[in-house]
């Protein structure tokens, strides 16, 4: 998966009510080609994260919570780039199977993403 620039992009799909941060480990270890700079939101706000992500000279593109007692810098423009990417998931949850995740396996419930995908991009098509 690409953004508009032809940029790699990765997901991973968590368990349940999982908490984001608990993830972290997992997608920053995906076999794909080590990102530039990681666009998340107030749940991947974690000393630990941060540190880690400077050792690999990935830059945090993460804003500070609220409880903060020194506020963090992050890149505004680049952050709003993430609203992109929580739209393209939010369409496909307007099928039900998708929303409520009937399917048990990861399998399965990947293929049923790629059909919701599949069929909410045919409509930009069919309209050029």
């Amino acid at each position: 998966m690409a953004d508009a620039l032809g940029r790699p992009l990765a997901f991973l799909l968590t368990v349940g009510e999982a908490a984001d941060c608990k993830a972290y480990d997992d997608l920053i270890d995906l076999p794909e080609r080590g990102p530039v700079a990681l666009l998340a939101d107030k749940g991947y706000d974690a000393d630990a994260i941060r540190a880690d992500l400077a050792e690999r000279k990935i830059e945090a593109v993460i804003p500070g919570r609220s409880n903060r007692r020194v506020k963090i810098e992050h890149d505004r423009a680049l952050y709003k780039q993430r609203n992109r990417i929580e739209r393209m998931f939010g369409h496909p949850q307007i099928n039900r199977a998708i929303a409520t995740r009937y399917d048990q396996l990861a399998n399965s419930f990947l293929g049923m993403v790629h059909l919701a995908t599949a069929r909410y991009w045919l409509k930009f098509v069919h309209a050029a």
